[in-house]
């Protein structure tokens, strides 16, 4: 946390409920903040089902702002959520796609429509719970891996821009998260114990075919071989991913080995589904890979270098690459990355997200 936005300061928390957010507010109120927490509110669709949490939520954080002293309030971003984020994720898996929401919320609502409010309230900037850390090097904001690599969050955070990062705090991002944990219940919040949120940002976690069929239209078709054997049927190609093996549906063996299928590709034209068998297949070992809408921390594209890492979903160690950025690719707010190694199950919609040692650079969408 070394930007300009010392002690004695205003920040406006996001809080959410959860342990993470819960201590970061707890933190900086020691550190010699003026600490005001925020609750964002940002799914009403079915606020009652069984899979939204944020009545008890809520109700965590007023318990969390009562015993460490500070002020709270409860704001509504739902509008700016489904025209901003849910609207693009449902046209992303419509087009075949798999998009991150995660991402794109970050960008456009925790650090965007947030931001804003905290601003119109006087804050000299906001923090999250994220694991990352950001660094000022000259005029230009760095973001970092967390210290916690088991947990570092800044692939979801790097389609923020220069005004987002000198504007935020992440007091996680220099502790492991056994820690945090262990500040919780030394101080004995109220949620200490509770679980992870987990599942698609302010939505949660719940049966996602069956979520996205209350949105998207079914579409039945063919599941093939790439050889164009007829092996199955599929529901639509919007509720399949690439490198997919569970609830394709296809039983017993084509060529004897008993080996496992996985979704390799989607004819969008045909309507078909590809499957192939054995987690080592050609079709899901890529070496190379394009991507779009690119956004640079710095707000340039980084020299041509065989030297970066990449992130190609969330869960992934640094795989070494080279970048490619020509002329015309920059014009087209494009790159291309090169892999030493095969990545498997590239995946359209997810993002490519890249690294210089423990400095993330940005990234883009798979194309």
């Amino acid at each position: 946390m070394s930007l300009d936005i010392p002690p004695g300061k205003k920040i406006v928390v996001g809080m959410s409920g959860g342990v993470d957010s819960s201590v970061t507010a707890w933190i900086l109120k020691n550190q010699g903040y003026e600490v005001i927490g925020l609750f964002m509110k940002n799914w009403e669709d079915d606020d009652d089902s069984e899979y939204c949490s944020t009545r008890q939520d809520w109700i965590d954080v007023v318990s969390v702002a009562d015993l460490i002293g500070i002020d709270v309030e409860a704001v509504n971003f739902a509008n700016e959520y489904k025209d901003r984020v849910f609207a693009d994720f449902l046209k992303e898996y419509s087009a075949g796609r798999t998009p991150n929401p995660d991402i794109l919320c970050n960008a456009e609502i925790k650090f965007k429509a947030f931001l804003d409010h905290a601003i119109h309230l006087g804050a000299d900037g906001i923090a999250t719970g994220h694991y990352a850390r950001t660094r000022k090097v000259d005029d230009k904001v760095q973001l970092l891996k967390a210290v916690d690599l088991s947990k570092d969050q800044s692939y979801f955070l790097h389609r923020l821009n220069q005004t987002q990062l000198s504007k935020v705090l992440f007091p996680l991002g220099e502790i492991p998260k056994s820690f945090v944990r262990e500040i919780a219940l030394e101080i004995g919040l109220p949620n200490a114990k509770k679980k992870d949120s987990t599942g698609i940002c302010f939505i949660g976690e719940r049966p996602f075919r069956e979520f996205l069929a209350k949105y998207l239209p079914t579409k039945p078709g063919p599941i093939l071989t790439p050889e164009g054997q007829v092996i199955g049927q599929h529901i639509g190609l919007a509720f399949y991913t690439i490198g997919q093996r569970k609830g394709i549906g296809i039983g017993g063996s084509q060529d004897g080995s008993g080996d496992a299928w996985y979704v390799a590709d989607k004819n969008m034209e045909k309507n078909a589904l590809i499957a192939v068998q054995g987690h080592d297949h050609p079709m899901l070992q890529f070496s190379t890979l394009k991507a779009q809408d690119a956004s640079w921390v710095s707000g340039l594209a980084p020299e041509v270098s065989e030297n970066f890492a990449a992130k190609t979903r969330y869960r992934q160690a640094d795989a070494p690459c080279e970048l490619m950025v020509s002329q015309q690719l920059r014009t087209d707010n494009q790159f291309i990355l090169n892999f030493a190694d095969p990545q498997w199950a590239v995946t359209p919609g997810q993002s490519a997200v890249l690294y210089d040692g423990e400095v993330c650079l940005g990234g883009g969408i798979i194309v």
